[in-house]
């Protein structure tokens, strides 16, 4: 008979192990959420805080996004030579033990030495984190796991994050966004070592490619610049523009070349593409990277500089939409798993609600609020959850153990590249759109426009009523009227930006169910 002091403890279920394994997925795929979009808000208080220049301020951005497209290519040869999990947690510490110490430094040097090994950690541990669910769990599964995995991994970053991220700098500084990584990376470290999943299936072993991860390394870096700063150096009427473009395109093409040359040993595996599934989604990838990143950079941008918003408000009005976020990715992977819809049924209505949501918000003025832009905000949280979960389910439901892991961090990369571009394209057309409208509606004040010497009248009378000279009125008068066509001229730059945004969708969409239905045929055909 057993006694009550060698009694052992009950064994948790596996699903309740599994569970757990699936949130130190989650926290850890949230330490990259918060750490990769910590400048986005925090811009003005690190220059001050560390004496950088805005160049010296780029390479911190430009080092996590370079490290961080590279760390997509280099993940599957690290989860085929060493165990998933295992590369997982060390992605995760080395994530917050990079982000513990930026907390508490404010050398520069060692800043972008530090985000580069963030970003190079955030890479690997997406990679790894979205394998093993695939990989450990039954595929039957999937749509309720993917959308999981895609709260900490796409939802955060999009409205979570810079919701925390404002509170924080508004009531503490920029330093406590990184400390509040560590908690996150230590919970998850625990989580995952703890649970317990079957072991995931790991492709074919392969080599390291020495030749090839400095070519894409050196690619990934000079267009992360080109594309982050271009738009500051009028683009290629700066030298290191232009020279930064042709080693990074020389680098790519270098890169392709080898790996084609490789076939079998290389960071790319071309056989991805022989699915019309994966290549439709990897296309598609682009697009919804360009919504996905443009939007997020957009409405935070407008509410700052032209509405007057405070970071910790800029942050709250993307906060609702994460929400309706997760349950459009929740409630299309309830029709998937038990309706069995097909996942491409929710890509045009998800195409069409960013499309609207985009339209809606083209509409804003310097006095709308954020109950104006509200419906417009939430609309888009429900279009990117359709869109997102089903591009997933898409590009990696027929693939293997073999090329599970590459085709993740293919398609990801391919996100992020077009978020790199259409953040680009819409903060060139901004800044352009921005002089323009100034000098038009300065060339209105300056040849005495009706409307214009009334407004200058107005508001002199108003400032002589308070008991302002004559003379200082009037000095006054053209110093408010320069202010608020510099903000109108602001607004008006916005607005076109939102509805390039809607056109992207209004143009891309045909293009796209035309290219789904030739590789459709393609593969019949084959």
């Amino acid at each position: 008979m057993t006694t009550a002091g060698t009694l052992a403890p009950p064994a948790r279920p596996a699903a309740a192990l599994g569970f757990l394994v699936l949130a130190g997925i989650v926290l850890a795929a949230l330490t990259e959420a918060i750490a990769g979009t910590v400048l986005s808000l925090g811009r003005g208080d690190i220059i001050g805080d560390i004496h950088a220049t805005p160049d010296e301020f780029a390479l911190l951005d430009v080092g996590y996004t370079g490290a961080k497209l590279t760390g997509f290519l280099l993940a599957p040869w690290m989860t085929s030579r060493f165990d998933p999990r295992g590369v997982l947690v060390g992605a995760t510490f080395a994530m917050g033990l990079a982000c513990a110490v930026a907390a508490l430094t404010t050398r520069l040097d060692l800043l972008v030495a530090l985000r580069v090994v963030q970003g190079l950690s955030g890479g690997v541990l997406l990679v790894a984190g979205q394998a093993i669910v695939f990989l450990a769990f039954p595929r039957s599964r999937q749509p309720v796991l993917q959308a999981l995995f895609a709260l900490g991994a796409v939802v955060a970053p999009a409205t979570l994050a810079p919701a925390l991220q404002g509170w924080l700098l508004d009531s503490q500084s920029w330093t406590w966004i990184f400390s509040s990584v560590l908690p996150l990376t230590l919970s998850a470290c625990g989580l995952l070592l703890t649970g317990d999943c079957p072991a995931p299936a790991r492709g074919a072993m392969r080599r390291f490619d020495w030749i090839g991860f400095p070519l894409v390394s050196i690619a990934f870096f000079c267009l992360a610049y080109v594309l982050s700063q271009g738009s500051r150096w009028d683009w290629f009427e700066a030298p290191r523009i232009l020279w930064l473009t042709v080693t990074g395109l020389a680098a790519l093409l270098a890169f392709l070349g080898h790996q084609v040359a490789e076939r079998k040993g290389g960071l790319l595996d071309f056989s991805l593409f022989r699915s019309s599934e994966f290549s439709f989604a990897f296309i598609v990838s682009f697009v919804a990277g360009a919504a996905l990143f443009g939007s997020a950079f957009l409405i935070p941008a407008f509410a700052v500089s032209a509405l007057a918003f405070t970071p910790t408000d800029a942050g709250l009005l993307l906060l609702p939409s994460g929400a309706l976020f997760a349950a459009a990715l929740f409630a299309a992977a309830y029709l998937m798993q038990a309706r069995g819809l097909a996942p491409f049924a929710t890509v045009p209505l998800g195409i069409l609600m960013i499309m609207a949501a985009m339209w809606m918000l083209s509409g804003s003025n310097g006095d709308s609020g954020a109950a104006d832009m509200m419906p417009a905000v939430l609309l888009r949280g429900l279009g990117l959850g359709l869109l997102f979960l089903s591009i997933t389910l898409i590009a990696f439901g027929g693939l293997g153990a073999r090329n599970l892991a590459a085709g993740i961090g293919l398609f990801s990369a391919g996100r992020q590249l077009g978020g790199l571009m259409g953040v680009a394209a819409l903060q060139t057309m901004i800044d352009r759109d921005i002089a323009g409208n100034t000098a038009v509606l300065v060339s209105d004040v300056a040849r005495g426009a009706p409307a214009a010497i009334e407004r200058l009248a107005t508001v002199t009378a108003a400032l002589e009523a308070k008991g302002m000279g004559a003379a200082a009125a009037g000095r006054a008068a053209v110093a408010l009227t320069a202010r608020a066509v510099s903000g109108q001229s602001a607004v008006i730059a916005f607005d076109t930006a939102f509805n390039a945004v809607a056109l992207l969708f209004l143009f891309a969409a045909p293009v796209l169910v035309a290219f789904k239905g030739i590789l459709s045929r393609l593969a019949r055909a084959g």
